[in-house]
């Protein structure tokens, strides 16, 4: 089985690398709300069904952090035609693989399998949205799973709770505040009903968008969509109505403990504008221009040269409402947080007041190209791309134009982002130390 899957998602990979960039797609609403986008590649026999709900971190309310990542974990329990734990056994034994990821703004779930199974994942999907068996039972087992993921992936990681400090303190009034994997003592609290009104609240068809990518037969797809999903009955969506934080205009430095590190690092964060906005695309690009490969600026200055680091990158997170702007170091040997943050406030500062050079600007412009292209080079990429550019940017045909943003940033772009948003006085500094023993 194994090497069936290999042989079928390596044809679907090179069948998409031969094929024109410009992505081809129709969407449309079902009268429930479900927003429906339909993808057709016949070049190899794979289907992949994902939908994506509008609901992430963000849409927890404080006490009650966590859920929308439980619900990662929780919505794979069973539906009443699918026993408890027989999710992932139907999908396997039918030569598909599936699987579910939550970020700060969205959920979403998928299942790839050979295209003579495409019904099957249109129906599962359905199951999962119509009637999710929600039982104390199911959530008392994922509590459990989800623990031991936060033990692993965060508490008991070096370095595993940097980007909760950072979401911590760069955010005080919006709930991008939380992590979302979320508080382990919210979860342990919550009350069964309280999972059950949240699915209730976020897992309806308005609050969803279905696509189905890979080799379908568009009007006999039409038809199982609207067997399956047309009589889901459609909720209220609520307005995304969320606290504003003050823009910061004053440095402000905090400190945080972690006891599995023996190395400091430090960080410099900026709260930068949401993901649909061009300065985040323009801010990306600096990101990558300043740490991406060993040939990067920080790289090459403050690990290669100067060995005053063991490890610096520059990173931007983008986000639906705010971006993240950081860099991080780790110091080597007996060089000073004082010594770094010069290091890299001089590299702002050239940013700031001289252009990069062209050929620099031409390596950015490369790297973007190539990205595009293995972004869409699999049927389940294509897949995520179309849901997250209709959820999350409010236009499914960035999948074909986004590249088409990053071609149009200019040098001089970089340099006035970089005087907007990279300035000391609009930043956090954090401290993030091994725990006295």
């Amino acid at each position: 089985m194994k090497k069936r899957l290999l042989s079928v998602a390596a044809a679907a990979f090179f069948g998409m690398a031969l094929n024109a960039q410009q992505i081809k797609f129709e969407e449309y609403d079902l009268p429930n709300g479900l927003h429906v986008i339909l993808h057709q590649d016949n070049s190899a026999p794979v289907v992949t069904t994902g939908v994506m709900y509008h609901v992430g971190a963000k849409d927890e309310v404080k006490g009650r952090t966590g859920f929308a990542h439980f619900f990662e974990h929780l919505l794979f329990e069973g539906t009443p035609n699918i026993k408890r734990g027989d999710w992932f056994k139907i999908v396997s034994s039918n030569g598909g693989q599936n699987n579910a990821n939550t970020t700060n703004d969205r959920t979403y779930y998928y299942e790839t399998f050979p295209s003579n199974n495409e019904q099957l994942g249109l129906w599962m999907e359905a199951e999962r949205m119509r009637h999710a068996v929600i039982n104390q039972i199911g959530v008392d087992t994922q509590r459990e799973v989800v623990k031991e993921e936060k033990r692993l992936r965060m508490d008991n990681q070096p370095y595993g709770n940097l980007f909760t400090t950072i979401q911590k303190n760069l955010f005080t009034n919006h709930p991008y505040n939380w992590p979302t994997i979320g508080s382990m003592e919210d979860l342990n609290s919550a009350k069964l009903e309280e999972f059950q009104a949240f699915y209730k609240k976020y897992y309806v068809p308005n609050n969803a968008t279905l696509v189905v990518a890979g080799d379908i037969k568009p009007e006999q797809t039409k038809k199982w969509i609207e067997t399956y999903y047309g009589s889901i009955p459609k909720g209220t969506v609520y307005p995304k109505d969320f606290p504003k934080d003050a823009p910061i205009t004053q440095e402000k430095e905090v400190t945080a403990t972690d006891p599995n590190i023996q190395l400091p690092a430090y960080i410099f964060a900026y709260r930068t504008p949401a993901n649909k906005e061009k300065d985040a695309y323009v801010l990306d690009m600096l990101s990558s221009y300043l740490s991406n490969g060993k040939s990067s600026v920080l790289y090459k200055k403050l690990v290669d040269q100067d060995k005053k680091a063991l490890q610096v990158a520059a990173f931007n997170q983008g986000l639906e409402d705010y971006s993240i702007f950081a860099f991080f170091a780790i110091p080597m040997g007996q060089t000073t947080k004082q010594a770094l943050q010069a290091d890299i406030d001089a590299e702002i500062k050239k940013l700031q007041t001289t252009l990069i050079s062209e050929d620099d600007y031409q390596k950015l412009q490369n790297q973007y190209e190539n990205q595009f292209v293995n972004a869409n080079s699999s049927i389940q990429g294509i897949a995520a791309s179309l849901a997250t550019n209709h959820v999350l940017m409010g236009d499914t045909n960035l999948i074909n134009k986004e590249i088409d943003i990053y071609r149009g940033i200019t040098r001089q772009d970089l340099q006035n982002a970089a005087k907007k948003y990279l300035n000391s006085n609009q930043r956090i500094v954090i401290n993030y130390v091994p725990e006295k023993k």
